[in-house]
């Protein structure tokens, strides 16, 4: 559980290396006439908390937290500090009423009055979801399929001739609970139950249910709560899950056999506060494996899926810094590790193939077979009877290629991914997300993914890995937008990422035989690079209007995350329109600390976390300096860690942005890490540091946004969300940074941060498709409302 790709243009630009140095600003009255200017003659004094004592101390340092009390979501005067917190943004926001209302219903008129996924075929049924008409969830469906073939039984979909069964409407629980989030769906083998786990409060506490799918009766509640993982033995009638301790840290594996009234037998329990338990099946449902894992490490247990009573079979010991995860195929363990190797060419950490036969007493007997070629690392496996699928990144950029299966058993050694004559999956375009669909048959030789960008809505794609050819299946309409632009639809210049020569031919053939829906024409979105403090070049996509941009005078946001290895999302979203159309220019910032090459990743983590700050404020003077956004314009948004990375830029470059949007932000880290009974706190440890050893403290204190906020600077405009439920970021952490940025910097600047609280709904919010119009519609207005007020 965490608190929440591209490719480099022809064109490419760098800037040379900043000076990346504070730049802090103290108020006086001069500096701010703009904060005075933003604020309604009305509008009354933002609220003050109250203020109790509390002093911290470790390692020979000693501070006081004044705002500790906020900690405790039981205090009644919490509730009320953010009632009245909630009441001074709706007042702030009074004047943008006409405009949220405006934004929401752009964004409301560009979603489909109903949204329906192609069916998915597993077996002989067809699984698939549609959102109705005027309904804001999902409602998951099957059909079973035509004997006739596919053809006949998607015509069926279409049309309606064949029966539809509704396993789970998601609408019918919300407006029983008020709230809905399905964390986990699995249908058991035989396709007669469906498990799934329900929180109907938004505190991410699961309660798992079983369905039956021919009585359409819940049949079994566990009492335990908690419940994150599952999977279903191969008889269909043992289910085995994994629940959390109080840290929320999955922990223990549990066992319910359907119709029996015994207690659930535990399986396995990790004692290990630093790891987290997994639980999945292969894709042959041959094995059930249990997986232990740290941000760093792993350890991998395996079980008969047809004897789960024969005992657990320990794959391999945990061993620092060594990750592996495993799928079978006929006889064969197939592992994806980092582990080092005696027998091959060291992939310098990086990912690499391994397999071993599926016998206990040779579990232990690694074998390299696929290495990553040149500039390519292993990011992800899936398996099917005849086709071996590899997520990969090639110089940073995604990449998926299948191989034909088996391997041959007589293997002599390691062989890189184009000695197997793979074949790339083609994609339209270079600066695309691919999001894999569920692909839950194993005998299929077709793998569906989602692939999407900031100029392609989301396009579903079947990928036939036996005939090498691949079907668009159905491109998300966006209302008013897209039936204009298909109408002129073209093809894009695919990817010519190939391994073989043969399959770069196949590319070259196929390149005019498919349309994506490409709004490039409309939007212009293109990846550069900006060097930072230390010479690293940080990707940063930029998105903008043609017709609408305006150089060197257009507002903007700059978007950053920069943890837990997680790849920003730059995938498609409607919403944005009403921002391109008023001219802002939307950019994205890889940071160090996010997804990509795992060195990305580490080298934004710990004691490196600095790195991920001075990309995004290096992304930031970037935009400005080349035209791209005003200076004086030029927003952030930053989401759960990310928060912690917008919040500590701000600390740092006070003048750097004139607004910032915060959501659930992590703000407050060194006190939190530093009570390790707080959830996700120890797995945070790898993360961020643990603060128990000085020197890793010693970094964290450098940056914690709550314990460096510049004394008497003027700070941008800011927007903080929480939510009360939230169980990942307490609600607490954004209440205190607003608390104590009105307590330490300019009084006139700070009038114009405000923070607004979700008293109902957890870290994700409420979920709905037109709930999250009203959102983002809110957060549009903030910023809208300071650049026409000014800014």
């Amino acid at each position: 559980m965490l608190r929440t790709k591209t490719l480099v243009s022809p064109s490419l630009r760098t800037l040379s290396p900043l000076v990346l140095l504070s730049s802090s600003s103290t108020y006086s009255s001069s500096s701010c006439n703009k904060a005075r200017a933003l604020l309604s003659p009305s509008l009354r004094s933002p609220p003050t908390p109250k203020k109790i004592p509390f002093t911290v101390a470790t390692h020979g340092r000693t501070w006081d937290d004044p705002y500790h009390w906020m900690r405790n979501t039981d205090d009644p005067d919490l509730r009320d500090h953010l009632d009245r917190e909630n009441a001074y943004a709706d007042a702030f926001m009074a004047e943008a009423c006409g405009l949220r209302r405006q934004l929401a219903a752009e964004m409301r008129a560009r979603v489909p009055a109903t949204v329906a996924t192609p069916p998915e075929r597993w077996g002989p049924w067809l699984y698939y979801q549609y959102i109705p008409e005027g309904k804001e969830y999902p409602i998951l469906c099957r059909k079973f399929s035509h004997p006739d073939g596919l053809v006949k039984t998607l015509l069926g979909y279409m049309h309606r001739f064949s029966k539809e069964e509704v396993l789970l409407d998601w609408n019918e629980i919300a407006e029983q609970f008020g709230y809905v989030h399905i964390g986990t769906c699995r249908i058991s083998p035989d396709h007669k139950f469906l498990a799934y786990t329900l929180d109907t409060s938004g505190s991410e506490v699961f309660a798992l249910q079983v369905k039956d799918l021919q009585t359409k009766h819940i049949i079994s509640s566990s009492e335990n709560q908690n419940v994150v993982s599952l999977t279903w033995a191969g008889d269909s009638g043992s289910l085995l899950y994994t629940i959390c301790d109080e840290t929320q840290r999955p922990y223990k594996v549990l066992c319910k056999i359907l119709g029996s009234d015994n207690a659930d037998d535990p399986i396995f329990t990790e004692h290990d506060l630093n790891y987290c338990v997994d639980i999945t099946s292969t894709k042959d449902s041959k094995y059930i494996t249990i997986n232990s894992n740290s941000r760093t490490s792993s350890e991998v247990y395996v079980l008969n899926s047809t004897n789960i009573r024969g005992g657990l079979w320990p794959v391999r010991k945990r061993m620092s810094g060594v990750q592996y995860f495993l799928e079978h195929h006929y006889g064969f363990f197939y592992i994806l590790t980092n582990a080092p190797s005696e027998n091959m060419v060291s992939t310098s950490g990086g990912y690499y193939l391994a397999r071993c036969r599926a016998e206990k007493s040779l579990l232990d007997k690694w074998q390299a077979v696929v290495l990553p070629d040149q500039d390519t690392t292993f990011q992800d496996m899936d398996m099917f009877h005849g086709n071996l699928v590899l997520f990969l990144q090639k110089k940073g950029l995604p990449l998926f290629c299948s191989i034909d299966m088996p391997i041959v058993d007589n293997i002599e050694g390691p062989r890189k991914v184009k000695d197997f004559n793979a074949w790339v999956f083609p994609l339209p375009s270079s600066l695309c997300n691919i999001t894999p669909g569920s692909n839950n048959d194993f005998l299929s030789s077709v793998y569906r993914v989602v692939v999407s960008s900031p100029v392609i809505p989301d396009l579903t794609v079947d990928y036939d890995m036996e005939q090498q050819v691949f079907t668009i299946l159905h491109q998300e309409e966006v209302m008013g937008l897209t039936d204009q632009n298909n109408a002129n639809s073209h093809s894009l210049n695919l990817q010519s990422n190939c391994l073989s020569s043969q399959s770069y031919q196949f590319l070259h053939n196929i390149e005019d035989s498919q349309s994506w829906g490409d709004l490039s024409e409309s939007y212009f979105c293109e990846r550069r690079e900006v060097i930072s403090h230390d010479g690293f070049s940080v990707p940063l996509t930029i998105l903008f209007s043609r017709e609408a941009y305006c150089d060197g005078e257009s507002p903007g946001i700059l978007h950053g995350y920069g943890a837990y290895g997680e790849v920003l999302d730059k995938s498609w979203c409607s919403d944005r329109i009403s921002l391109l159309a008023r001219g802002w220019v939307l950019a994205y910032a890889d940071v160090r600390g996010g997804g990509g090459d795992v060195s990305v990743h580490r080298a934004g983590t710990k004691e490196n976390k600095l790195n991920s700050i001075y990309d995004f404020a290096a992304c930031g003077m970037y935009l400005v300096a080349e035209g791209f956004i005003r200076k004086d314009r030029l927003c952030a948004i930053g989401c759960s860690a990310g928060g912690l990375l917008v919040g500590a830029v701000i600390n740092m470059y006070n003048n750097l942005f004139s607004a910032a949007i915060l959501k659930v932000p992590f703000l407050d880290i060194c006190n939190t890490l530093l009570d390790p009974s707080l959830p996700l706190t120890v797995l945070d440890y790898d993360e961020f540091g643990d603060p128990r050893n000085k020197s890793e403290f010693e970094a964290i204190c450098d940056y914690s946004p709550y314990d460096n906020i510049s004394p008497r600077a003027c700070y941008p405009s800011m927007l903080v969300t929480a939510s009360f439920h939230d169980s990942r970021v307490g609600v607490w952490e954004a209440a205190k940074w607003v608390a104590k940025v009105r307590e330490m910097t300019c009084p006139s600047c700070s009038r114009s941060v405000i923070l607004r609280t979700n008293m109902h709904g957890g870290h994700f919010g409420e979920g709905g498709r037109f709930s999250h119009c009203d959102d983002a519609a809110f957060e549009y207005a903030f910023l809208i409302k300071l650049r026409m007020q000014g800014q």
